[in-house]
């Protein structure tokens, strides 16, 4: 075994004790520097679907499967992932156990750090021409496991939190962006690149989510064609810009059932909807079940997980 393989192996060790000795259950645990979250799982069950921001996350025991972007992607022990823009994800895990369980950590990426850095590096803006995709898979080096696991001991020391997690955070950036995921990055949040104007669109999207949305006047807006638009879009996230919409709203409504309690009537009209029927058959053709049926199957299994999450 080289030196490399047998450092990257102890830093994988010292994580999976430190992840077990916070995650005695499955849940997701966040940590006490925001944006970076510990996850435990025990259940293969049916897939998770969430929409998430831009993340790295970094696998330390099991496998999983992950839907994102429109493409299956597989990722196992000491390998991470990128997602760099917003988007659906839909994943499961592969035969985890209680004696064997999946062990993940992820941290939302910040956009702004990531276009500031590769701004510094001074490397020239990736222009590609061939088609790309918005999801990065590699082999993790010793830096970002150690990264990793110097953030997780930073968790522990809640008084240097807000001194030293900028920089470590800054670090884990740019290790990043010189990593085999920095193509990705760098083309996603270097302005003047097509892929940084479809994100562009994304952010406007995210923000107006809510009101009648015109593509071709979108387009216009971030300097594409709407064909242009429509066709790198869908390659980043897998979605047309109006499915894109539409998931925005059901993600957000189930949020507002789920965590604000509020009705489906109200949580549909809040997210912009003008149809309550429209609302619920779009939900469930989405999440597979009415809204009321989904929140109590949810609250039922998030049930056994809140205790352990105020830890």
């Amino acid at each position: 075994m080289s030196e490399q393989s047998q450092r990257i192996a102890q830093l994988n060790s010292e994580l999976k004790r430190k992840l077990l000795q916070y995650l005695t259950v499955p849940c997701i645990y966040p940590t006490a520097i925001e944006g970076f979250n510990l996850v435990r799982r025990e259940e293969a069950g049916a897939p998770e679907n969430c929409f998430e921001r831009p993340l790295v996350g970094l696998v330390i025991q099991g496998t999983k499967h992950s839907i994102m972007g429109g493409q299956e992607y597989v990722y196992t022990e000491n390998q991470s992932v990128v997602a760099g823009v917003d988007m659906p994800i839909s994943s499961y895990v592969v035969n985890p156990s209680h004696e064997k369980p999946f062990l993940f950590l992820y941290l939302y990426l910040d956009r702004q750090m990531l276009s500031s850095l590769a701004l510094d590096m001074k490397q020239p803006a990736v222009w590609n021409p061939e088609p790309v995709t918005s999801v990065s898979v590699a082999d993790a080096d010793a830096d970002i496991l150690e990264m990793f696991l110097r953030l997780l001991e930073l968790h522990e020391k809640t008084e240097q939190i807000v001194l030293r997690a900028p920089m470590m955070l800054r670090e884990l950036h740019y290790l990043l962006l010189i990593s085999p995921h920095g193509k990705i990055l760098r083309q996603l949040n270097t302005p003047g690149t097509q892929n940084n104007q479809v994100v562009q669109a994304i952010n406007w999207i995210r923000e107006h989510y809510k009101i009648p949305m015109r593509v071709d006047a979108l387009a216009r807006q971030v300097n594409m064609s709407t064909a242009n638009l429509h066709r790198h879009f869908k390659q980043l996230t897998g979605l047309s810009p109006l499915q894109y919409q539409k998931q925005l709203r059901l993600y957000e409504a189930q949020r507002l059932m789920l965590v604000e309690n509020e009705r489906a009537s109200s949580a549909a009209l809040s997210v912009g909807y003008e149809s309550v029927t429209q609302f619920n058959r779009e939900y469930k053709r989405v999440f597979g079940e009415p809204p009321l049926r989904d929140m109590n199957r949810r609250r039922s299994l998030d049930a056994g997980r809140i205790a352990h999450n105020n830890l």
